[in-house]
């Protein structure tokens, strides 16, 4: 039976829109993951989920430890709901956010908060001082790939950190070291152009080789750079995400990847070579008219993802087949028309399966997801937006 079908024996009772995940899919996913990694502990990326049940899910998966959050006020909930290792992957400048975690002994004791300034080591330090407690610290070390020749100079990848040499790296550890109530614990290195970047083309897959050639060397110079500047080995050194989990996990550097995406595969994952894509995430709408012969117009959709905004950014209809946008007015935000090909047949009332994407920014959108399982709606279960917390 195909996806669509089952999620319509599951969900036909249902209203819609409406979120589901489907259970089989993302377990299989899971066990992908933790055999890619060989042994290596996979972080969760939060962002990625934002569906604290699912994050328990695959928490309790053996491979699985930790979770990375995207805010400092999510990590101080998720350590309040029982997460015991929490590594938030960007810097923050909420200071009540930090004045929050340093106060509650649990969250300060579970957190790990990620800076590549200066500036924003000295707010973490004044909300320890301000409670008398030690905050611990990671570094977020650029992972960018630089080339050139002569006077020509290339950055391929993000904009993320400005730490990239070893030696920047130590004379922020250094900084960081010398402020009352932090502690150096890490340091994370994401590569996206390598972990972000679908096998699109030759190019692509060229960067992606000189990428990993290039960290395997500068990442261990980074790691002894700051355990020297700190006077200690470091524990947490962290890289990679779902696209690279076998070249991040290759360097005996790495203590630990994170992976998020390749958990629900959204349609931004389909061309990666270095895993087979299993959807596991879909979204529901309710075909409401028919406007006019090969088309038909859903209630709701318009849930265009993050990123430059181009057509890869909006949800893509998968059942029944045959369905694309219309390029004039695309995902709407109360109703999406579709083009539907000749011979395709929808009616008013019938239901309309999208993807989205990218992983879990869709989640945003909705109170509750069904967690399916065959043709059975196992348990439905609150977004982060169901539990009233939307952190950015």
């Amino acid at each position: 039976m195909t996806i669509g079908r089952r999620l319509d024996a599951a969900t036909g009772h249902l209203p819609a829109p409406l979120a589901v995940v489907d259970l089989d899919a993302l377990e299989a996913n899971a066990a992908d993951l933790v055999t890619r990694a060989v042994g290596t502990p996979i972080r969760v990326a939060s962002k990625s989920v934002r569906v604290r049940a699912v994050l328990e899910k695959v928490l309790a998966t053996p491979g699985f430890a930790g979770v990375m959050a995207y805010s400092v006020r999510e990590a101080v909930w998720l350590a309040g709901t029982g997460v015991t290792d929490v590594l938030v992957g960007y810097p923050s400048v909420d200071a009540g956010g930090l004045d929050a975690l340093a106060a509650e002994p649990v969250a300060a004791a579970a957190v790990t908060l990620m800076v590549d300034d200066v500036a924003q080591a000295e707010l973490a330090a004044k909300a320890a001082a301000a409670h008398g407690t030690t905050l611990r610290v990671c570094l977020d070390v650029d992972a960018s790939l630089r080339v050139g020749l002569g006077p020509l100079r290339a950055h391929l990848g993000v904009r993320r950190s400005p730490v990239h040499t070893p030696a920047e790296a130590e004379a922020l550890a250094r900084a960081v070291a010398q402020r009352e109530g932090l502690s150096v614990r890490g340091v994370m290195f994401y590569e996206a152009q390598v972990a972000g970047m679908p096998d699109s083309s030759a190019a692509v897959r060229a960067v992606k080789r000189l990428s990993v050639r290039d960290l395997a060397r500068r990442r261990g110079l980074v790691v002894d750079a700051v355990s020297q500047a700190v006077g200690h080995r470091l524990d947490l050194v962290n890289s990679g995400g779902s696209g690279s989990v076998e070249t991040s996990v290759s360097d005996p550097t790495v203590t630990e990847v994170t992976a998020g995406s390749g958990l629900f595969v959204p349609t931004l994952f389909d061309a990666y070579r270095s895993f087979e894509p299993r959807p596991a995430a879909f979204f529901g709408l309710d075909v409401v008219r028919i406007p006019a012969s090969g088309y038909a117009t859903t209630f709701g959709g318009g849930y265009i993802a993050s990123g430059p905004p181009t057509a890869s950014r909006q949800p893509r209809p998968v059942w029944p087949a045959g369905l694309t946008l219309t390029p004039r007015e695309g995902a709407g935000e109360v109703q999406t028309p579709l083009r539907v090909r000749s011979g395709a047949d929808l009616r008013v009332g019938d239901r309309v399966w999208f993807r989205h994407a990218k992983s879990g920014e869709v989640m945003e959108r909705f109170a509750d997801v069904h967690l399916v399982r065959g043709e059975a709606v196992e348990a439905t279960v609150p977004t982060y937006r169901g539990e009233g917390r939307t952190f950015g």
